[in-house]
Formats: structure tokens, sequence, C-alpha cells
């Protein structure tokens, strides 16, 4: 194979191998058919790349240099089991060729793999940080707030379970809709953890950002996808102005705007318009929507309160969530008054019983009413329902502040 005799810096090679990981892994499982020893043979693969190619240069084609040698160290692994693995004969026969690879990206069918109905959500999430986003089990497991041991043996689960499962591309709407569901929770858990001292692990979100632009690329005309997109782009966006120098969460309504990624911004509000446009009507492009909504005003006070309202009222209509009725009761507030949003979170008593959000969203509504003492103990009570340590903080100073 052909060797290129540029050098590149660390950083980029380290780039460059991130990029190919899960097209190379997707490669060997599709010809493997094991993704547990495809993976083994991937990383040792990527490892003598990372020593070789600074010595020796880098191949004209890393893609096919990286699947041919995982596939010859798979075919080495197989040799050295014959004994209790009888599939050794066919997979030395279906040895990848010396000469050029098949110019096939098997990114998205190995997302829709690591995404398989049987495995819970935290196990799809961890299998598809390993597998498709390149992270490696300690970094998982600490963003995670869980030993490593721990997270091993629920990626090593994970795979067992996918043992004999089809790598065809299965986009029914069922498969997608998990998919979207998995890399949702990803970006929800990046950019407001459950737990834990950061408010923030940009780690996750951005990566959930990376790996829905890949599901675009492969589908580019589903309004969902796209919707997801421009939601996860909108929301980012705020980042760096959602907490202050000393780590503080500084609400929605009180954020230095000029602190926004205005890039992401504008292109998250021309995704969101595309999808809400692209039928038939889902939940992500309905969030986008709203997310557009607040991102594409210069100042808070002229938020389109009405509108959102309405978009919850059809996003509440669609999905039936009680995170929505509670959203929708403070846009609600937001147009009628905090007495109409209370209104609307006397039935959630039971669907959100003892969550701290409830509670929370009490604490604002009262404080709009002017009951400082009744919003004061439900901010008190939404700080000790959270795990959130960031998060505590705030309500415990909200209720501070109205005692």
């Amino acid at each position: 194979m052909p060797i290129s005799t540029t050098s590149e810096p660390d950083g980029e090679l380290e780039d460059l191998l991130r990029e190919l990981t899960p097209r190379v892994l997707g490669a060997v499982v599709r010809w493997s058919g094991d993704f547990a020893a495809a993976e083994d043979a991937v990383q040792e693969a990527l490892l003598a790349a990372a020593t070789t190619w600074p010595r020796d240069g880098r191949p004209d084609n890393p893609k096919s240099w990286l699947i041919q040698t995982a596939s010859r160290r798979l075919i080495d692994e197989v040799r050295q089991q014959q004994a209790r693995r009888r599939r050794e004969e066919r997979a030395a026969l279906r040895e990848v060729p010396a000469g050029e690879v098949e110019e096939h990206d098997d990114t998205l069918r190995l997302l829709f793999l690591c995404c398989h109905p049987t495995l819970t959500p935290a196990s799809a999430i961890a299998l598809t940080l390993r597998a498709v986003g390149g992270l490696t089990t300690a970094e998982i497991a600490t963003a995670y707030l869980v030993p490593e041991a721990t997270m091993a043996q629920r990626i090593s689960r994970a795979k067992s379970k996918l043992k004999g499962s089809s790598f065809e591309l299965d986009a029914d709407p069922d498969r997608l809709r998990n998919v979207l569901h998995v890399l949702y929770l990803m970006f929800n858990e990046g950019y407001t953890s459950t737990s834990g001292p950061e408010l923030h692990r940009s780690d996750l979100s951005s990566e959930a950002i990376r790996l829905t632009r890949a599901v675009r690329t492969q589908l580019p005309d589903d309004g969902q996808v796209t919707g997801l997109l421009a939601l996860m782009l909108l929301t980012d966006a705020r980042r760096t102005a959602r907490t202050g120098k000393g780590g503080e969460i500084i609400p929605l309504a009180d954020q230095d705007r000029a602190l926004w990624d205005h890039d992401a911004v504008t292109e998250g509000v021309a995704l969101a318009v595309e999808a809400f446009n692209t039928p038939p009507l889902g939940e992500y492009q309905i969030q986008a929507a709203i997310a557009a909504l607040h991102d594409e005003v210069d100042r808070a006070e002229d938020t389109d309160w009405p509108q959102i309202l309405g978009l919850y009222g059809l996003l509440e209509d669609l999905s039936g969530n009680p995170m929505v009725k509670l959203n929708r009761a403070i846009a609600a507030a937001m147009v009628d008054g905090p007495d109409a949003g209370l209104k609307l979170l006397a039935p959630l008593d039971d669907e959100l019983a003892g969550h701290y959000r409830l509670d929370a969203t009490r604490g604002h509504l009262y404080e709009m009413r002017g009951d400082h003492e009744t919003a004061a103990e439900h901010f008190r009570a939404a700080a000790r329902g959270t795990t959130s340590l960031p998060e505590r903080d705030y309500l415990m100073t909200k209720a501070a502040s109205l005692s």
C-alpha cells in the first residue's frame, strides 16, 4: 500500500483516527459478524497506526490500511482459537483483499446496531459512545460517575446481547425513533448533568451533536432527524452563558445573550424552519421550533410566549409527556399569569410525584405571584430532590433570597 511521506501533528492524527474509527469498526463488524471481536481487532489496528504512522508515514488510504490490519488481526485470533470457533475457515476465506477497500461507510449501521431495541437506554448510550464515539471505557465511566469496572461490564453485556443481530440498516420508524431517543438522552445528560458537581459534560453533548449530524447526512430528508439536530444546536448555543464565573446557574431570562454561539443559533434556526416544514410533524421538530423562538430574539422580554404556548399544546397532544405539561404550565404563566400556570400544574401531582422539577416550577410561579414564603418552601423541597450540585445550589440560593 502506498505510504504518504507527509507527517502530521499528533493532534491531527488523533482527530483522523477518531473520525475513521466508526467507519472501520462498522466495516469489520459487517464483514465478521462479531461485534466484540471486531472491536478488539480495530483497537489493535488503531494502536498500530498511532505507533507506526508518525514514524513511517501515513498511508494514502488510511481507512483501507486500518480495515486490512484489523481484519488480519481478527483472522489471526480466529486461527488461534480454531478448536472452539468453527467459523475459522469461513472467516479466513473472507479476508479483505490487499487492494482497494470498498468505499462504504458503515457508521450509520453501527449506530443503529448500538441502539438496538433489546438494549436499555443506558446500555445503548454507553455502547454508542464506545463504538461510534470513540470514547474509552474510562472516559464514559467518568462522564456517568460510575466505576470503570461497572461501565466495562455494562458495555460487555450490551455487546453480548447483540451477538447474532443483523447488521443490515434497519431504518424503519420504530428503530429510527429509538436511535434518536438515545441521542436525545445523551445530549441532555451532557447539557444538564443529572448528578455530580458539574452542570455540563460537554464531551457528551458535543458527541451527541456529531452523531446526529452523521445520521442527518444519511437521512437528510427526515424532519425528525433535522429537528433533533436543530434542537441540540439551539440549546447548546446557550451553554457558555448558562453559568457565572463561580459556576452558578444563570436562568435563560437572565443570560447575557452576547455570549451565545450565534453561528450555532443561525444554523439551528434555519434547520428548525426546514424541519417544521417537513411532514409529518414530530416531537423534535416542535421542540426545535420552541427553541428557535427563544434564541432568535435579542431580549428575553421579546420572546413570543403565545406562540410557544401554542406549540407546547401541540407537543402535549402528540406526546402526553408530563415534562411537556410542566413546560406548558410555565408558558401559560408567561401569557396569562401565574395562576393559569399553577392551575395546569395541579394534575401533575400524581404523574410527577416527588420530582424536584415540579417543586422548582411551582417555586417560580409562586414567586411571580408574589407569594415569596410559599415559593421558598418549594425551592427548598426541589433542592432536596436533585442530585445535581449546581442545581441544588441555585435552588437553595433562590429560597434564601425569598426568605
